[in-house]
């Protein structure tokens, strides 16, 4: 018998996080040592229980999905990352891939599926919702290729993590102490990335967030 499949599970609404963990506890051989309501949760859970696999929303609090995959990938590649989401768009599937995730399911996918995401995520397989693989798959090839098309590789990890604070409505002083930097250190990323993107104002920073999925309208 394969050992169990230990899961970190993340999603800022707790009632779709104990429906999906309902899901989760019908299936057999899998136990569920964590459960978060935001990425940097999530990235300390995985720290702490080094599951087999995270399973993770996108729009989430403070740290989103896809800055969480990146450091999971980069700090514990050992955890397979599995994105469970309700956005279809293919922006979103390949920022996920790009950020690490090895999986992307969505979030009105039967339980069958859930179980065949698992099985694939575990083996190391990409998965893809069958609705969504054929055109991504397509067009991540495509950007491989040439980067320019993908506009969030213009901003490093931390510059992400601070477009995200900064559309959240944080302050500076509240930024430099979430991420424990100083707050000239914030105010010389903020300069740097707008100039980058191209903005002007924290409306701008805003609208890009929500266009790339830093954060989700009702945040």
């Amino acid at each position: 018998m394969p050992a169990p499949l230990k899961i970190v599970l993340a999603d800022d609404h707790a009632l779709v996080r104990a429906g999906i963990r309902t899901l989760l506890e019908k299936l057999p051989g899998v136990t569920i040592v964590g459960e978060a309501g935001d990425g940097r949760e999530t990235v300390t859970l995985v720290h702490t229980f080094a599951p087999d696999i995270a399973i993770m929303d996108i729009t989430m609090p403070g740290l989103n999905g896809f800055d969480a995959t990146a450091r999971i990938a980069r700090e514990h590649p050992r955890t397979k990352v599995l994105i469970l989401s309700m956005h279809t768009a293919e922006d979103y599937v390949l920022q996920a891939l790009r950020a690490g995730a090895t999986g992307y399911l969505l979030k009105d996918a039967a339980t069958a599926e859930l179980q065949l995401a698992l099985n694939a995520v575990r083996k190391g397989e990409t998965y893809l919702s069958p609705s969504i693989s054929k055109s991504v798959l397509a067009r991540f090839r495509q950007q491989e290729q040439d980067p320019r098309a993908e506009p969030t590789k213009a901003l490093t990890p931390r510059m992400r993590e601070i477009v995200q604070l900064i559309a959240e409505g944080r302050s500076t002083k509240e930024i430099a102490f979430l991420l424990n930097l100083s707050v000239k250190t914030i105010e010389t990323h903020r300069m740097h990335l707008m100039a980058r993107l191209g903005l002007h104002d924290v409306a701008g920073v805003v609208r890009y967030a929500l266009r790339t999925g830093l954060i989700s309208a009702d945040h």
